[in-house]
């Protein structure tokens, strides 16, 4: 499978040029969509010169402009490509050999890694952690799952932890009194769904910090998202798979439990405490008093 361009332009941002790396910004800012203007709307958009333009799409290995917007009209292809549309491209795996269904499965994740931002995805842990913060999870039709999951554990070892969850007319209910001091972590994988989106974009205009958990094409939340972690999510199936997703979520989960040792250790037996029938800030029983075999 090919390597999408947007990974290649993250990993070699610091192989171009001052001015080069001003275009390679604009085009991630708006990506695919931005390289697919005209050389002279591109260097607009990145406050640079045309042949400017031209030699950052050299220095990407495209002999020209058309071989560059090729690729990229490939991948917004992809983007845009049905489970349908793809159970007639791809090679299926067979009822009686998922052998390469999971070894691709297997190399997404393995790759997703190789290829996230230490320092990203680090940051995206100090954010999380923070509990002067709130934390909103909201994902779409496949992700919300992943939402829900990466929310019910964050919820154990710190407060403020909201799952956006219900109705997608009642979402925006819950953009009341969001700003600074709230996070959103958005799950959005191809195709992108526009109620998330604009969920996310109002979010950040309100002055919260966005973090993106996506596809390697990039969903429109990375516009004005503060942290990006895209993943692989394509295997030989109709079907995205989601393995390399939850290994992210389950990576922020195990982070900010460790994050904050004490204060996760404290919650989680304040939680057994509950389970067991105690009020963990007493110390006593329930009023159902002492268990049933002790008052027989």
């Amino acid at each position: 499978m090919d390597r999408p361009l947007i990974e290649e332009i993250h990993d070699r941002i610091d192989e171009f040029t001052s001015t080069e790396r001003k275009a390679a910004y604009a085009l991630l800012a708006n990506y695919p969509v931005q390289g697919l203007d005209t050389v002279a709307n591109f260097a607009r958009a990145a406050g640079v010169s045309s042949p400017t333009i031209l030699r950052f799409v050299a220095r990407l290995g495209f002999p020209g402009f058309a071989d560059f917007q090729a690729r990229l009209r490939k991948e917004l292809a992809s983007q845009l490509n049905t489970p349908l549309a793809r159970s007639s491209e791809l090679p299926q795996a067979q009822p009686d050999n998922m052998d390469p269904l999971v070894a691709q499965m297997v190399d997404n994740v393995r790759e997703t890694f190789a290829h996230l931002p230490r320092g990203e995805l680090e940051g995206v842990i100090r954010l999380l952690a923070d509990e002067k913060r709130t934390i909103h999870l909201i994902g779409g039709r496949f992700t919300d799952a992943l939402a829900r999951y990466t929310a019910a554990h964050l919820r154990i070892v710190r407060p403020n932890v909201i799952h956006v969850a219900g109705q997608q007319g009642n979402w925006f209910d819950q953009l009341l009194g969001v700003g600074p001091k709230d996070v959103i972590v958005v799950f959005d994988i191809r195709r992108y769904q526009t109620e998330i989106i604009r969920f996310a974009e109002t979010a950040a205009a309100q002055g919260a910090s966005v973090v993106l958990v996506t596809d390697s094409w990039m969903s429109p939340v990375g516009r004005f998202a503060s942290f990006v972690l895209p993943a692989r999510v394509a295997v030989p199936s109709p079907w995205d798979s989601s393995t390399a997703l939850m290994s992210i979520a389950e990576v922020l989960i195990a982070g900010v439990t460790a994050a904050n040792p004490e204060r996760s250790q404290k919650r989680m037996q304040a939680l057994e405490d509950l389970r067991n029938g105690h009020d963990p800030s007493k110390g006593l029983e329930t009023e159902e008093g002492p268990d049933l075999e002790n008052r027989q």
